[in-house]
């Protein structure tokens, strides 16, 4: 598939990474029903380490078969499939080559006191079952954070040299942030300039809420309505490098399908490149689960179409050059 302008504008802004590292990219953002938009939407099935296997898989109990994700993931044409190398091992051989696989190579549990990952799968492993990247979860604020940066470091690296893209998980928690605090509009936009600086091709960070955490941020943040999502997430991408870098946003804890395509409309909205969505996919039945991301990927695709048309309208009247930048800032930032 060539490079649609989409997509070109974005690889553009990846123009340092090695040929093969570009491709990986390319090989995402042109697969499934999205591909092309410059829009993904990825599931992640990475909840049974976190949560268990009761918490992740008994509302809708076919989960509990990896294959299942696996033909999930692919029969609703998405971007590209994440898991932790046994989930991604069970189904690697049978769905060789159907979809862009991202292994997931650190994970914690629900018995561990401190916000930590151990490391559990490899860049060796990840060309060894034919992963277009390698995912790794990163704690801002927490005790372990300058540790986790360390190992990310080196992950990013091994990654580059291998031709592999990395996708961080950059999740705010511990230390001295509050419940509340990890989830705020600073140290949400914060957690994604802090996966830029380190290297991630694709950022996941959770949708931010309008509280401000840190006393030093709150007066460039006062004076503003931070009221609804839309602009929340237009200044994440703004912090990611002024729209430089891949942003794409989890889903999040299970709710009703109508919140979900709320906040999915929102994201869209605030220029978001797309959406992780795990337990909201795979804890409905099938047909639900497929119906509920036959609907997402309308929103996402219906604003990549206007987007490209505010870009022709630009091209028109400001030159190729302007319209390029206007694509890689993105809605509103």
């Amino acid at each position: 598939m060539p490079l649609t302008p989409a997509v070109a504008a974005i690889i553009a802004n990846y123009e340092s990474e090695s040929p093969g590292t570009r491709a990986k990219l390319v090989q995402m953002l042109n697969h499934g029903r999205l591909g092309g938009t410059g829009k993904m939407i990825i599931l992640p099935v990475d909840q049974g380490f976190e949560h268990g296997p009761a918490r992740s898989f008994a509302p809708n109990p076919a989960g509990y078969d990896p294959l299942y994700h696996w033909q999930l993931a692919i029969d609703a044409g998405l971007s590209a499939f994440a898991a932790p190398i046994g989930l991604l091992s069970a189904g690697a051989g049978h769905f060789a080559g159907q979809i862009p696989t991202i292994l997931k190579v650190n994970s914690s549990n629900s018995h561990a006191l401190a916000a930590d990952q151990a490391l559990t799968g490899s860049v060796e492993d990840a060309l060894r079952l034919g992963c277009a990247g390698v995912g790794y979860t990163l704690y801002p604020g927490s005790d372990q954070q300058f540790d986790m940066q360390e190992k990310l470091r080196q992950l990013t690296k091994d990654a580059r040299d291998a031709g592999l893209a990395v996708v961080v998980w950059s999740y705010p928690r511990g230390g001295g942030l509050s419940k509340l605090g990890e989830t705020s509009l600073d140290v949400i936009a914060y957690a994604a300039h802090i996966a830029a600086l380190m290297g991630a091709h694709v950022i996941k960070v959770k949708p931010p809420k309008p509280q401000i955490e840190q006393d030093a941020a709150r007066p460039h943040y006062d004076g503003n309505d931070w009221s609804r999502l839309e602009d929340r997430i237009a200044h994440v991408i703004q912090s990611a490098f002024d729209g430089r870098r891949i942003v794409i946003f989890s889903g999040g804890e299970a709710k009703g399908t109508e919140a979900v395509y709320e906040e999915i409309a929102a994201i869209a909205r605030g220029g978001g490149f797309g959406s992780i969505i795990g337990r909201n996919a795979f804890q409905r039945p099938r047909e639900e689960a497929l119906a509920m991301l036959d609907q997402l990927i309308t929103v996402y695709d219906s604003q990549a179409q206007s987007e490209a048309g505010n870009s022709a309208e630009v091209a028109g009247g400001m030159g190729q050059a302007a319209a390029a930048a206007r694509v890689r800032v993105r809605a509103g930032t």
